[in-house]
């Protein structure tokens, strides 16, 4: 196992718990390097830092940053960036003023369904209100025992079309790389198995990544199975990409790996994380 996790989210996105508990529990865990990684904020980053100094843990500044390519979308993931670069701040606001509208529309859909009261329900759920996404809705559909759990949720109502899916242009992706990159990060492609494209596409994709300055991909994440790991495994050598690894932590229970440790690169990755921690290695079995 390695202690890194570079892939996770507090509530001040759509996780449940605050940043200082979610270092706590990686650091609990064994991790050594750790970033708190919330969906298109940084307002977690200075709380989760004093936590993981307190506890001797090394941290980096992370974000993920929700991205529209084509008829696609995508998260970046930035690590390691300066969290008062102003560039960054600005369009990382501007990404987060379209959630607002976007809920309302969703709930539209939703109530049309018979489904009452679920704006105000997923608005329950959010404890930073610009910050409402997919994942409250789902919280609320999950307590109202409509859903047994996440996965049931996003497989009836969320994803491309079901009843609750709206289209909504966030960044593009020359505009992410750029935003991190400008802040002195390294932009990764945040767990490339989750979309829903066949090869040729992906290739493109990671063509286009690499191009645009992107420099490394989650080869293992909270939500890939062994072969996504060995397919972007050898993706990322075929591309010249680093590797990155995260859980993608939201909250126990929610499908994905507790923070704080992940399964080890296959051999022959080159782990992203050598940028900050070059000493750093996987935990003996």
């Amino acid at each position: 196992m390695t202690p890194v996790d570079l892939h996770c989210h507090s509530n001040i996105s759509d996780g449940l718990l605050p940043p200082d508990e979610v270092v706590r529990k990686a650091h609990a865990r064994g991790c050594q390097l750790f970033a708190l990684t919330d969906h298109d904020d940084t307002r977690g980053l200075a709380l989760a830092k004093a936590t993981a100094d307190e506890l001797g843990m090394q941290f980096i500044n992370g974000v993920e940053i929700s991205v529209s390519w084509g008829k696609h979308t995508l998260h970046v993931v930035g690590l390691g960036f300066d969290a008062n670069n102003d560039a960054l701040l600005a369009g990382l606001a501007h990404v987060r003023s379209g959630r607002a509208e976007r809920a309302e529309r969703m709930a539209a859909a939703l109530e049309k369904l018979g489904i009452e009261g679920i704006l105000e329900g997923a608005r329950r759920h959010a404890d930073n209100p610009e910050m409402i996404s997919r994942s409250h809705f789902a919280r609320f559909l999950i307590e109202t025992g409509r859903c047994k759990d996440m996965k049931s949720v996003f497989k009836k109502f969320m994803v491309r079309g079901k009843p609750g899916f709206v289209e909504h242009e966030w960044a593009r992706l020359h505009e992410a790389i750029d935003w991190i990159r400008g802040a002195g990060g390294v932009a990764v492609l945040a767990h490339p198995g989750r979309y829903d494209m066949g090869n040729e596409t992906m290739r493109v994709l990671l063509t286009e990544f690499k191009r645009l300055g992107g420099e490394a991909i989650e080869v293992v994440s909270g939500s890939h199975g062994h072969a996504d790991v060995g397919r972007f495994n050898h993706l990322a050598k075929e591309f010249g990409y680093l590797c990155s690894s995260g859980t993608d932590y939201h909250a126990t229970g929610e499908g994905a790996r507790e923070p704080g440790m992940n399964a080890d690169l296959p051999i022959g990755c080159a782990p992203v994380w050598t940028r900050w921690a070059p000493d750093l290695q996987p935990l003996a079995a």
